[in-house]
């Protein structure tokens, strides 16, 4: 005879998400059922260093003259649920021995929200999705991923009320979707949009599809094409499409690598992009969206321009000249003009104007030249590489992360990626004996030095 031991639910959110609002619907709910139910929380650091996880034992009857002992926290192996609001929590809780084949059934959004240690990685820094998947495909006794973010946002609501949805839909709580819904209702706010997200996502947990670890090429590219029509134009997007038709149809992960690599080098950062970004009127609406009523905003906007900036906008023969007579003394490179520019000097703005409308004038300027002979010498290395080792492309594919920043970064990272083309691209390709992993190791070896 089995022993009647408490149900626990351990939910992993990020700060704002409202994970204490979904903990306090599902102990209404318990509370409304009559059945014992104690909560806990355990804030996490920062918004994105880490995450508040919230712990709850429910006694799954009614009892009359007895109090069940419920612990404080979630111990490894005693979990019957794991719900996070994002995928890495989820990778998480399998990291710290909450997910276990025997027991855990893991609910997760399969979203990301990257973390402070991807973004101050150099180059890629982010998780592998595809290894989080696999892990919870082996750990979990049954799973439900789906985009909760995405359900949240197209149905104007948060994602715990979409995530109280997926639960009820799951079949594993102890309480009925009647009393999950009832608790919103008690809880007096957003009571709609909270019941909208509710039913959205009961509706996507009973329709979920079994989840895929492929790439999202076509999402890829669409994105692509969006920021480089935003940078040059529809013919610059056509451009672009042209150069990726040789790697379509084939490896889907070399594609997404040529995909992203090729949009990065040619939505490239110059003064006139810059210009661009900060003289959009979303941008001021934004900054007057985050200022108190009546509240006077000044904008300093400060600007280094080098002698690599300045080149980059030039016609390319003139650019060239100006680079070439900097490169005879490598501390000519180092020449600068600090510029400290104002919101309300109307010189100021004129200034920014003037650089952002030269963007029709890019596909003649030095820069552009640079990038464009660029681009075509990455991607003839991936497409003979291809010819001989999907994995060896890909791994040259990946070099296009070296090339980043502007100016003296752009500079240094354009060193670095030259040296490994050089030093084993190019053997790699002729047959030498250079393989993809000495190539990956070259690469985030420049990467550290570039951000050093």
């Amino acid at each position: 005879m089995n022993e009647m031991r408490p149900f626990t639910l351990l939910i992993g959110a990020l700060g704002g998400e409202g994970g204490g609002v979904l903990t306090g619907w599902i102990v209404s709910a318990c509370e409304s059922a009559g059945l014992p139910v104690q909560a806990t929380s355990i804030p996490g650091v920062a918004q994105r260093t880490g995450a508040t996880t919230y712990y709850i034992e429910i006694w799954p009857e009614q009892l009359t003259d007895k109090r069940p002992i419920f612990s404080l926290s979630p111990a490894p192996g005693e979990v019957d649920v794991v719900a996070t609001t994002e995928l890495v929590e989820a990778g998480r809780a399998i990291a710290s021995g909450f997910v276990t084949p025997e027991r855990t059934a893991l609910i997760a959004s399969n979203h990301r929200v990257y973390t402070t240690f991807e973004k101050m990685a150099p180059g890629d820094g982010r998780y592998d999705d595809e290894r989080i998947v696999a892990a919870i495909n082996a750990r979990a006794k049954k799973h439900v991923l789906i985009n909760m973010d995405r359900i949240a946002s197209e149905n104007r609501t948060r994602i715990n009320a979409v995530m109280l949805g997926v639960l009820s839909t799951a079949g594993i709580l102890p309480i009925g979707a009647n009393l999950l819904r009832d608790a919103i209702k008690a809880g007096g706010k957003s009571v709609e949009a909270n019941l909208c997200g509710f039913d959205a996502g009961t509706k996507a947990a009973s329709e979920e599809k079994p989840a895929t670890t492929a790439p999202n090429v076509q999402g890829l590219i669409d994105e692509a094409i969006s920021r480089l029509r935003d940078f040059q134009g529809e013919a610059y997007a056509e451009l672009f499409l042209k150069r990726i038709k040789p790697f379509q149809g084939g490896n889907p992960e070399l594609l997404a690598e040529v995909v992203k690599g090729l949009a990065r080098i040619m939505a490239y950062n110059d003064i006139i992009r810059v210009a661009q970004l900060k003289t959009r009127s979303a941008r001021m609406k934004k900054i007057n969206a985050e200022s108190k009523d009546g509240e006077i905003v000044r904008i300093t906007e400060y600007f280094r321009p080098g002698i690599n900036e300045i080149a980059d906008i030039l016609p390319a023969p003139i650019g060239r000249v100006l680079n070439k007579w900097a490169s005879v003394k490598q501390r000519r490179f180092k020449y600068s003009w600090p510029m400290k520019i104002s919101s309300n000097s109307f010189g100021a703005i004129l200034l920014l104007k003037f650089l952002a409308s030269l963007r029709p004038l890019r596909g003649i300027s030095y820069g552009y030249h640079a990038n464009r002979k660029l681009a075509d010498e990455w991607l003839a290395d991936v497409e003979n590489a291809m010819k001989r080792d999907v994995i060896l492309a890909r791994e040259i594919a990946k070099n296009s992360s070296l090339i980043k920043g502007y100016g003296e970064t752009h500079s240094r990272s354009e060193v670095q990626f030259n040296s490994i083309r050089a030093a084993y691209v190019m053997p790699a390709i002729s047959g030498e004996a250079v393989n993809a992993e000495q190539i990956a190791s070259a690469r985030e070896q420049a990467l550290a030095d570039i951000s050093s």
